[in-house]
């Protein structure tokens, strides 16, 4: 199913001139960042045909939808809040930091207030000083929120493609710091790098084991 642009019609008729959809990727794994991705549509030519949740797209298809996203002109931004982070201040906080970091990079490239968000997941922290609806599964129905999802993923699947040249006992160019058979045997074998998140419980516990033996 393809997301529509019906929701952001709908409140730019009701007087919301800057519409900004904002997902995150990367809530899940056992390694690297959380990323969320913003997308505001200054000009319906901008809407590329495709756009959907980043989940059922494949890698191929998400890298084709980003370059074309980033390339219409409209505005976007993507922040990563890494594992040390998530650590510190847990994930839903580390969101909820990305978020605010992406709608601040977007007024300062708009030189304006975002005037209403759309965020997918009704569980997110709400974003205060903001006209906002938190919509489960939005990344499947509304654009703009979609084209953030691909944003987001398609960001941190790139900056965990890099990591896994430093870090090349774990494949992470395979499984993106999810939790995999493969992920796990690396972490049995080598035990956890500064890109894991340590307050993780599956992390927890291969650090246990290590420490007992």
């Amino acid at each position: 199913m393809k997301a529509t642009y019906q929701k952001e019609l709908q409140l730019l008729q009701e007087g919301y001139r800057l519409i900004l959809g904002l997902d995150e990727a990367g809530r899940g794994p056992w390694a690297g960042p959380v990323s969320v991705g913003g997308v505001l549509i200054t000009d319906e030519k901008q809407i590329i045909d495709g756009v959907g949740d980043s989940k059922t797209l494949s890698h191929l298809k998400r890298e084709d939808l980003y370059e074309r996203i980033i390339n219409s002109g409209c505005k976007y931004s993507f922040s990563l809040i890494q594992s040390q982070i998530i650590d510190k201040i847990g994930i839903h906080h580390a969101i909820h930091e990305a978020m605010i970091n992406v709608i601040s990079d977007i007024e300062k490239s708009i030189n304006d207030k975002v005037s209403y968000l759309l965020i997918d997941g009704a569980n997110v922290l709400e974003i205060e000083g903001y006209q906002q609806e938190r919509i489960n599964k939005g990344d499947a129905l509304h654009y703009s929120i979609s084209a953030g999802s691909i944003i987001a993923k398609v960001a941190r699947d790139r900056f965990m493609y890099e990591q896994a040249k430093l870090y090349p006992q774990y494949q992470f160019e395979k499984h993106v710091g999810y939790g995999t058979k493969i992920h796990y045997e690396a972490l049995c074998k080598y035990g956890p790098c500064p890109l894991h998140r340590f307050s993780f419980k599956p992390i927890k516990a291969i650090v246990e084991q290590i420490n007992q033996k």
